[in-house]
């Protein structure tokens, strides 16, 4: 009979938000949630020996540290998306750089009033989670790696990482198909090696947390200078 697997539809689900939708506010809790389901499929597969029990839950202690690295990788995002996207030390601008604030935020305001929602915006992301997908299907029989599970979830993920960077309207959104990029590689290796090494994970966890920290500091950089995450003004004159 056929049987839901619920941490590959939480993979799939989450990787697929990240990529369709643009609020950093629904990407990055998306994100975590995806790292849980990477974990939850990993537990479930056992391709690491448990040495950890909690309650009645036999879990790796590398399974336990891929959680904490993903929440800490979100975290790092959140509050990035946090930090620059609201107004601060109003109180050290000068009079005239207060009144251009205040009117680039009217004119913002008045643009998300005039224009609550466009279809045609996500047009483009619609149509690159339909490839991703036929492609996740398809590529596993071309393809094969490990089992057709496993390879159905790290060519989806990688995918949809891929394609949220082709895509990406803003740093953050980088940041989040960068970090699905890794995901993907982190997958295969751990589902794939013959005898998982820790060197390898800890410096694929390294990894995670340094390109979070790097999105983060790139951000403020930009933001620092241009007041916005958006990378569409750096084509403008």
């Amino acid at each position: 009979m056929f049987q839901i697997n619920w941490a590959i539809i939480g993979l799939t689900v989450s990787s697929g938000i990240i990529l369709l939708l643009r609020d950093w506010r629904v990407t990055t809790p998306a994100l975590f949630v995806n790292y849980l389901s990477v974990a939850w499929f990993l537990a479930q597969q056992q391709f690491i020996t448990p040495d950890l029990v909690i309650g009645e839950l036999a879990l790796s202690t590398t399974i336990v540290v891929k959680v904490i690295t993903g929440l800490a990788a979100s975290l790092i995002l959140g509050i990035t998306g946090v930090t620059f996207s609201r107004e601060y030390n109003l109180e050290d601008l000068d009079e005239f750089s207060l009144a251009e604030l205040r009117r680039a935020a009217r004119r913002a305001q008045r643009q998300r009033t005039s224009e609550p929602f466009r279809v045609s915006e996500y047009v483009v992301p619609f149509w690159a989670l339909v490839l991703a997908a036929i492609a996740s299907l398809a590529l596993p029989r071309l393809y094969p790696i490990g089992s057709q599970t496993v390879d159905m979830a790290w060519y989806w993920l990688g995918l949809t990482g891929l394609f949220t960077i082709v895509i990406a309207g803003d740093t953050l959104k980088i940041g989040l198909g960068l970090l699905l990029v890794v995901s993907s590689i982190d997958l295969v290796y751990t589902a794939i090696a013959s005898t998982v090494q820790v060197f390898p994970l800890a410096l694929l966890s390294l990894t995670t947390i340094v390109l979070s920290l790097s999105v983060a500091y790139l951000s403020g950089l930009m933001y620092g200078r241009l007041k916005t995450l958006d990378l569409g003004v750096l084509y403008k004159r």
